[in-house]
């Protein structure tokens, strides 16, 4: 008897998954086969979690704290994450505008799902995240892509009038990550301004992802959308724990909201996961409220390992790098080199790790359409690897492009 053919729904064809895993695979299988191996391709800090949180979390353990907690988060987790965020950012969170969710991701999605109707417009900059078009659309909303603009020797910034112009009455959300995920970015505090008057005026809801903001190499120049007034009016909230404290297996993150709206995001959520990890809740109230000096030390080196792959990438061919601002990417433009060497970004990446043993992600992983001028860089590896991939990819770069 035939199977019955098990039809997906329509919006999951819409979707893809992340590059970067897919990237990670082909460097297991070479370095399965005695290749050596060097990735700038994950976005994973290379420091282990921090002892104190590995010994909350153990002590969690050790005292049976393994069960089922409240969908929305021990009460301890989020008057932890309510007193961080506004010791920081001046911000009034209280602990019931907050949701504990397995990682960033899913609060990305729990916002999504929960204010996008199908057939509405979210408009995400060019490049961007993955996700956030792809939730859009497996929801059925549709990703409306705005260019960032790049500036040779200083990366990128958002296109406010670019934006603006691309507003209609189907735009519901417009999502930001900052700092930004793949550029390297911090949006200056002006243009955040302007994004908040605009989703004021017309109102949008602005989804702003600051995953990354410990992520910051230059004192004063980050700005939380928490510090406006009246953020609640428009402003739906994501962080979380995998960057700032190296817990990317743990699981936790967090959404904020105006707790009007949380009874039917915790509905949602019950029904999707029922409540974070317990263990791994122990360990967040330990990283916030615990001691920050293994995750100063990191931030210091991610920004000196900024400085070195810059420094070494000025040397390559066509290529145009940039110091970041902050989070751990670099996103140079390499269309010089690409129209020298007379390949795509795509044959270009694989061409740097099948042939030079260095992974880069496509800019094409990105959705939308400025990525094939670009390549992303992620940092969060050893100070070694980065110098000796950094000169691997200038010496590829002379010799794909026949100038060396």
């Amino acid at each position: 008897m035939k199977a019955p053919t098990l039809d997906l729904q329509p919006t999951m064809y819409e979707i893809q998954g992340e590059t970067a895993f897919a990237f990670l695979a082909l460097a297991k299988k070479l370095e399965a086969q005695g290749r050596r191996i060097i990735s700038f391709g994950i976005g994973q800090p290379d420091f282990p979690t921090p002892k104190n949180i590995r010994e909350a979390a153990k002590k969690a353990l050790d005292e049976g704290f393994t069960g089922y907690t409240e969908t929305a988060g021990i009460p301890e987790l989020r008057e932890a994450i309510a007193e961080y965020l506004n010791r920081r950012y001046n911000a009034g969170v209280e602990p019931d505008e907050i949701v504990a969710t397995t990682g960033a991701k899913t609060a990305i999605f729990l916002a999504i799902a929960a204010y996008l109707r199908p057939g509405e417009e979210v408009i995400v900059p060019d490049p961007s995240y993955y996700a956030y078009a792809m939730i859009a659309k497996f929801f059925g909303g549709k990703p409306v892509y705005a260019g960032m603009k790049f500036e040779p020797h200083y990366g990128f910034k958002l296109d406010i009038e670019k934006i603006e112009s691309l507003v209609t009455d189907k735009t519901r959300i417009i999502v930001v990550n900052n700092p930004h995920n793949p550029t390297g970015s911090i949006f200056d505090a002006d243009q955040i301004a302007e994004l908040y008057d605009l989703a004021r005026k017309k109102n949008i809801i602005l989804l702003f992802d600051e995953i990354y903001d410990n992520f910051v190499y230059e004192e004063g120049k980050f700005k939380s959308i928490l510090s406006f007034p009246d953020w609640r009016d428009n402003v739906v909230y994501v962080n979380g724990f995998s960057k700032t404290f190296s817990m990317t297996g743990w699981r936790l993150g967090y959404l904020v909201v105006r707790k009007e709206v949380i009874p039917k995001i915790l509905d949602l959520a019950v029904s999707v996961y029922s409540c974070p990890p317990s263990i791994a809740q122990k360990a967040g109230i330990e990283a916030l409220k615990g001691d920050w000096s293994e995750v100063y030390k990191m931030i210091n080196e991610f920004k000196k390992r900024a400085e070195i792959l810059y420094d070494i990438l000025k040397d390559a061919y066509g290529i145009e790098p940039y110091k970041p601002h902050g989070a751990f990417y670099m996103f140079p433009r390499v269309r010089e080199l690409l129209d020298k060497a007379g390949l795509s970004v795509e044959e270009f990446s694989h061409k740097l790790l099948y042939d030079y043993g260095v992974v880069v992600l496509p800019g094409t992983s990105f959705p939308g359409s400025l990525g094939k001028d670009f390549i992303r860089l992620s940092f969060a590896t050893s100070t070694e690897d980065i110098k000796e991939g950094a000169k691997i990819i200038v010496k590829a770069s002379k010799e794909l492009a026949g100038a060396g």
